[in-house]
């Protein structure tokens, strides 16, 4: 099997790549408090994880390459935890578009965001245009887990929720499958906090509110109800949902995007 990962490739094999106009899924996500279970790095963790999987399907039909992970986000709402990284949104954008731009100048055309913090979301949805309109290039974003939330299928999975929250059951069950030497399994009894605060982008009228005052714990959701095999399915079916749009060309397809748009 092709080597997809960018940093276990050597330069001659990124110019063939690139040269076959591959794919490059750039991870962003985020070193932050995870309940008193769950690593920092869960966010990074599991971002780089799941573009793997997505790549390993996708290069069994066309070229593809994941990027390093962009371990730092947009988190000061867990800085009252500890253990977080924050960056201001300019100097997010900043790293952002050198990385973007490093990835163009590589001989890469096709660069798709995959975020795996929802603290970034907000963010990445500007500056996904800014960064196309800077860099004079068709680059798509989207989440980990969007398709799977769209589709309902993670909700056919979960027992305590729908969809992805934070330390929760779906996030402490892919660190399960993937990293478990990540898990405080003995703290997980203590993981659990609310599960009915509603995303930001659903309420009419907001103001900044830290994660101490919305969870004593850090977590949202129940990471009580966690297993290995529950986190094994929800890293296949986000990676088999875009692996499939990415092979038939999606989002530059939609977009109408050229071949050579740089």
């Amino acid at each position: 099997m092709a080597e997809v990962l960018w940093n276990r490739m050597t330069a001659a094999e990124l110019r063939a790549a690139a040269a076959a106009d591959a794919i490059v899924l750039l991870p962003a996500a985020s070193t932050e408090q995870h309940g008193p279970h769950l690593a920092t790095g869960v966010d990074t963790f599991l971002g780089h994880e799941g573009c793997r999987r997505i790549a390993v399907r996708v290069a069994e039909q066309r070229p593809i390459v994941v990027a390093p992970t962009l371990w730092m986000g947009l988190a000061e709402h867990h800085v009252g935890f500890g253990g977080t990284f924050s960056v201001s949104l300019a100097t997010y954008y900043a790293l952002l578009r050198d990385l973007c731009d490093s990835i163009l100048r590589a001989g890469f055309r096709k660069i798709l965001i995959v975020n795996s913090h929802g603290g970034n979301f907000a963010a990445l949805v500007a500056m996904t245009t800014d960064l196309g309109r800077d860099l004079k290039a068709p680059i798509g974003m989207t989440t980990l887990y969007t398709l799977p939330h769209a589709s309902g299928a993670y909700a056919e999975v979960l027992e305590d929720q729908k969809e992805v929250r934070h330390a929760c059951e779906a996030e402490t069950s892919m660190m399960l499958a993937a990293f478990p030497d990540c898990v405080r399994t003995d703290k997980v009894p203590e993981a659990f906090g609310p599960s009915d605060i509603s995303s930001p982008m659903q309420r009419p009228l907001l103001v900044f509110n830290p994660f101490t005052e919305l969870t004593a714990s850090g977590v949202m959701g129940d990471a009580r109800r966690a297993s290995a095999d529950k986190g094994e399915r929800l890293f296949e079916i986000a990676a088999s949902l875009l692996a499939e749009k990415l092979i038939a060309d999606e989002p530059w397809r939609q977009a109408g995007a050229p071949a050579n748009s740089r």
